[in-house]
């Protein structure tokens, strides 16, 4: 992974919070040429540090949808059962994120149905396809507070001073 520097930090902010902006615009903004901040853009991207470029769709602008988070706890832990879980939920594209934890449970995932009902015939392929799983909680989301696409950057990396 290359060493990022205060201008990649700049430059990876500013795509964050307009994925759109113009190779000029983007200059301006890290107080750079254009030609070496498109550079530099190239390089985050060859380094897969920049993973794509995306629109943020506001669901409920669309249709009307049931956001639900669901815990789930697999009855065996061999590496089979784990892998062919995963590749299941990777095929069905109401579960929009699926990710593996530590603690009390195995996964987390995040649903995305049509209503409560479409979401409950989902579960119950998932059970019908014997996929091992022991136990499923379900949380409805009901109202969302916070939600963020954008990495705290300047939070997650070493400070200076430190």
């Amino acid at each position: 992974m290359p060493r990022l520097d205060a201008i990649d930090l700049r430059i990876l902010e500013a795509i964050q919070r307009n994925g759109r902006i113009t190779k000029l615009a983007l200059a301006e903004a890290v107080g750079l040429s254009a030609t070496p901040c498109w550079m530099r853009l190239r390089r985050l991207e060859q380094a897969g540090i920049v993973t794509g470029y995306h629109a943020r769709v506001a669901p409920r602008a669309v249709a009307p949808v049931a956001v639900v988070l669901m815990e789930v706890t697999l009855a065996n832990h061999r590496q089979a059962d784990f892998d062919r879980f995963e590749r299941i939920v990777r095929e069905i594209p109401e579960i929009v994120d699926c990710w593996s934890v530590g603690g009390g449970i195995d996964y987390l995932l995040r649903v995305m149905a049509r209503d409560i009902d479409a979401y409950q015939r989902l579960v119950d392929g998932l059970l019908e396809r014997e996929l091992g799983i022991d136990r499923y909680f379900t949380y409805i989301v009901t109202r969302t507070v916070k939600e963020s696409v954008a990495l705290p950057l300047a939070e997650l990396l070493p400070r200076a001073d430190a």
